[in-house]
């Protein structure tokens, strides 16, 4: 696997079999990591959220035809 060096960028490379960009500064690989991590993170509490609001639109429907009829 050969490795061709990124102009202007000095810890980029890339790999000749696959056209890959490979960062090879292991600072800014844990930090990209923190960011995709988080972005999950918010995913799941956006989903959990929208969950919730379902289940209170549900149980008003619940109420209104419970005062109604």
């Amino acid at each position: 696997m050969g490795m061709i060096k990124v102009e202007n960028y000095p810890y980029l490379y890339r790999d000749e079999d696959t056209g890959a960009i490979i960062n090879r500064n292991s600072t800014d690989y844990q930090q990209r990591l923190k960011i995709i991590k988080s972005g999950d993170k918010q995913e799941e509490d956006l989903k959990r959220m929208r969950e919730d609001i379902d289940e209170l639109k549900n149980l008003l429907k619940i109420l209104v035809e419970k005062n109604i009829g």
